[in-house]
């Protein structure tokens, strides 16, 4: 679903005001936050999407390593997480559904997080993802609202997976630029959300589905900044304009 529609949905609904929501629906914001304790706040995020590699060990790795980011994002620490599984078992079979998981398994593994367990239901397409709660102490809690005039915007990965599994689907992709594109689909924001603890980092979003641009929009609508972006400074996966 676009940006826009989904904006739209949510602005119609009615939301309970609670003040233990730190952030919640309204802001557009990666994940939802709730306040636990005077100084410590609960992170939660869902999601989960379909195949983007051939590979089933390789795409659980990416949809469970994209689900964690929504905490780190937030300046969080995933705690546990728990598997969202739609599978067409009759006619892809069990081993398949067994190295998604694996996939998936690790990377939570990697981050430090416990996994719980989850749920699955039989689907035509096969869909997979994390809802992860993560935990982080009020002061650190980082949003997409913060952003401040004289900011400089840092991305922590290059951009082109979108393009790049999209040629995966179609095989047009060498298995060089499926191998680069793995290693960066499944690699952890953890080290980056670190350093952005170290240097108080004011704003933060994680760039998935709405791309670079409809994820920068978000952030300067919520911050009510207007950010500039060099085109010619934006890293690009090695490989991708071919």
């Amino acid at each position: 679903m676009g940006l826009a529609d989904l904006s739209r949905v949510l602005e119609s609904l009615p939301f309970a005001p609670d003040p233990r929501v730190v952030v919640g629906l309204h802001p557009g914001d990666d994940a939802g936050v709730f306040q636990l304790t005077p100084d410590l706040l609960i992170v939660q995020t869902v999601d989960f999407f379909p195949p983007v590699l051939d590979d089933p060990y390789g795409y659980g790795q990416v949809a469970a390593a994209n689900s964690l980011s929504d905490v780190y994002a937030m300046g969080g620490t995933p705690v546990t997480a728990l598997n969202i599984v739609a599978f067409p078992i009759k006619d892809l079979g069990i081993s398949v559904l067994t190295e998604i998981l694996r996939g998936g398994s690790d990377k939570v593994t990697e981050a430090g997080a416990a996994l719980l367990g989850g749920h699955t239901v039989t689907d035509k397409e096969p869909k997979y993802g994390l809802a992860v709660t993560g935990v982080v102490e009020k002061h650190r809690l980082v949003t997409n609202a913060g952003a401040s005039p004289g900011d400089l915007l840092i991305l922590t990965k290059p951009i082109g997976t979108g393009i790049a599994t999209t040629a995966i689907k179609q095989q047009l992709a060498t298995d060089d630029l499926i191998g680069r594109v793995t290693e960066i689909m499944a690699s952890l924001n953890k080290a980056a959300a670190v350093l952005m603890a170290d240097w108080q980092v004011r704003a933060c979003t994680d760039i998935t589905g709405f791309g670079l641009l409809g994820h920068a929009l978000e952030m300067a609508q919520a911050s009510n900044v207007t950010l500039e972006i060099d085109a010619a400074s934006v890293p690009l996966i090695s490989g991708i304009r071919d």
